[in-house]
């Protein structure tokens, strides 16, 4: 089961709740609003325009999923993996770049709209509720860490589309997971991996050609931030982990140790399906893989 949301309200002394709900009361009357998810009018006095009802629907993900990529498991089979890890189909014939992602809710409904709150129409305050999920996503990675400290690097925007957001989202989710974090050991490194074109949105390509989109989009161009040196890829959603897979490519060619991938959200398949899979020209059948990329878990409401 699901546990409960990280954007729960907190408590307080009797005059101090009196005090916030008037304050509530006069806000509503003077500034009326409605939450940018739901639509209902906002009570509470916030920078961010959504309602508390919509925050405590994000729920981190719950149930099966691959102990490598964090894909939802539906067959038994996938249960016994290398080392008794559960692997997801693709995860037990191809072994990724990175060492393990993990994520904290399901890209869908109100955790969707939030990321694009950020995003698309940059509403900085929605950070503060994403950075604290993506530092929920590195707290179940940490265990996992050697000791020394860890490169956090955020995935870069191209320089055009940069110019265009004026913030790099995901650099601005990392830099507030990072400081929750408060071990000392993650370092923000923003300037060591850079994205040396544009690639064409990835919507609606197959994972065949989100590889072939990102192939050679990145470079490594501080190689010191990242030699002999675990890094942490962190990003906003992984949907098929085309952009994160190329990210870790040329940090670990660039002399990184290992690589580990951190996001808000990640897409999760609704139903499995036997489908072939050609190497070389080999049909290899039996990989796991969603009809849809329609994520299950209840994380309605990076």
């Amino acid at each position: 089961m699901a546990g409960p949301s990280i954007a729960s309200a907190s408590g307080g002394s009797w005059a101090s709740r009196l005090s916030v709900r008037l304050a509530e009361n006069l806000f509503t009357v003077l500034f009326p609003s409605d939450c940018r998810i739901c639509g209902e009018p906002l009570i509470k006095v916030s920078r961010l325009p959504v309602c508390q009802e919509c925050l405590d629907a994000m729920l981190p993900i719950a149930g099966g999923l691959c102990a490598i990529c964090g894909e939802r498991l539906f067959s038994s089979y996938a249960l016994s993996g290398p080392d008794s890890e559960p692997r997801c189909g693709l995860c037990r014939r191809i072994e990724p770049t990175f060492a393990r992602a993990a994520a904290y809710g399901s890209y869908e409904g109100g955790l969707r709209e939030l990321i694009h709150l950020l995003k698309y129409s940059g509403i900085r305050p929605a950070a503060n509720v994403l950075g604290r999920m993506l530092a929920e996503a590195i707290a179940e990675l940490e265990p996992s860490f050697s000791e020394g400290w860890i490169a956090v690097i955020p995935v870069p925007l191209y320089r055009a589309k940069l110019h265009e957001r004026e913030f790099n989202h995901a650099e601005v989710i990392a830099r507030i997971a990072t400081k929750l974090a408060g071990s000392g050991r993650l370092h923000l490194c923003t300037e060591a991996l850079e994205r040396k074109r544009e690639t064409p949105s990835q919507t609606g390509l197959t994972r065949h050609q989100r590889r072939e989109n990102v192939r050679g989009a990145f470079r490594v161009v501080s190689p010191e931030s990242v030699k002999g040196h675990e890094v942490l890829v962190v990003d906003d959603v992984y949907t098929t982990g085309a952009t994160v897979s190329e990210c870790a490519r040329v940090l670990r060619r660039a002399g990184a140790t290992k690589v580990w991938v951190a996001t808000v959200a990640r897409t999760l398949k609704a139903s499995e399906q036997r489908v072939e899979i050609q190497f070389s020209g080999d049909t290899v059948a039996g990989e796991e893989r969603g009809t849809e990329e329609i994520p299950l878990a209840r994380a309605a409401g990076s």
